[in-house]
């Protein structure tokens, strides 16, 4: 079996113009093919092939009193 290890993660609140500015970032480093993630001191730089597999989900998630949470993920993957 295969084990997972985590080489960055990151949850913050931000603004919608936040989060957008961060995905439009994403993506041109996507497009030239490297991504760079930094978060303090820590930085992972992804070097990524011409063709990725790319997954989109929309779930929602009964939190009880506090409502139904929605969440987007998008999932990129690829072998190194």
């Amino acid at each position: 079996m295969s084990e997972e290890i985590t080489l960055f993660e990151s949850t913050e609140q931000k603004s919608r113009p936040d989060v957008s500015a961060f995905l439009q970032q994403l993506a041109e480093q996507m497009a030239e093919g490297r991504i760079v993630l930094r978060q303090g001191q820590k930085e992972v730089v992804l070097q990524l092939p011409a063709t990725l597999t790319l997954e989109v989900q929309v779930e929602d998630e009964d939190k009880g009193t506090r409502g139904i949470q929605r969440s987007l993920e998008v999932e990129i993957k690829w072998f190194g």
